[in-house]
């Protein structure tokens, strides 16, 4: 049976200094940077995505959540590679307490990474058939993640073609001061437009004057130059 420590052990193997000082660059975890206090040993994610299939069937979700809480970006990471793994082959209960597992860690899906990586695969799929209201608590949450995975999560119906709480939670975050969620929406946004042009537009119509910028940006990015341009221009 593998354990956590054997996963570590395969992480540390793995480690390159320089990788990770160009990780702790890139995610912020500099003084005054959003990932702030977090450390990574510099694992790629091609590397850390085989270390999962190596380990997603034999590690229990008690070592799994181990690996999630611990003090490594990279250990973190591969926990949610496994656990994608583990809720895409798992049935309806093994599904919940995966799901389960991530509402009460998400203290530890601290950068955009690692909330890119689990809401749309886990927490998303999950609640397509079920209550959503856990949704509306993460997008009133102060943490800036909570509400970047509640956004996130709405792919999965975005990818069965239900777009309305893409929409609603669009709305509650329309002025959410922190770009990571402003992106969030404007790309949940695309996502829409790019199944139904008309119903983007609809929604953007009388919004997308006091979004922030970089919320619409994201949103138009696959229009057409000119549309695109009428929209920065506020001459739609």
């Amino acid at each position: 049976m593998a354990t956590t420590a054997d996963v570590r052990h395969d992480l540390a193997s793995l480690a390159d200094p320089r990788r990770a000082e160009a990780v702790s660059r890139f995610l912020q975890m500099t003084p005054g940077g959003y990932g702030e206090g977090d450390r990574a040993i510099g694992v790629s994610v091609p590397e850390q995505r085989r270390v999962a299939a190596r380990y997603w069937r034999d590690l229990s979700l008690a070592d799994t959540a181990k690996l999630l809480t611990g003090s490594v970006h990279e250990e973190r990471l591969t926990s949610i590679f496994i656990l994608v793994r583990k809720f895409a082959k798992a049935d309806e209960e093994e599904r919940g307490r995966i799901f389960s597992l991530v509402l009460a860690h998400t203290g530890h899906i601290d950068n955009w990474d690692l909330v890119d990586s689990s809401a749309p695969y886990i927490v998303g799929p999950w609640l397509v058939d079920k209550d959503r209201s856990v949704l509306d608590r993460l997008a009133g949450s102060s943490r800036v993640w909570d509400r970047r995975i509640a956004v996130m999560a709405t792919f999965a119906f975005i990818r069965a073609g239900d777009f309305d709480w893409t929409f609603r939670l669009g709305d509650r975050l329309l002025r959410d001061p922190h770009d990571l969620v402003q992106k969030a929406v404007g790309w949940m946004l695309r996502e829409v437009g790019n199944r139904d042009r008309a119903a983007e537009e609809e929604f953007l119509a009388p919004r997308y004057r006091v979004m922030p910028r970089v919320m619409l940006r994201y949103a138009i990015e696959k229009f057409d130059p000119q549309r695109r341009q009428e929209y920065l221009s506020g001459v739609v």
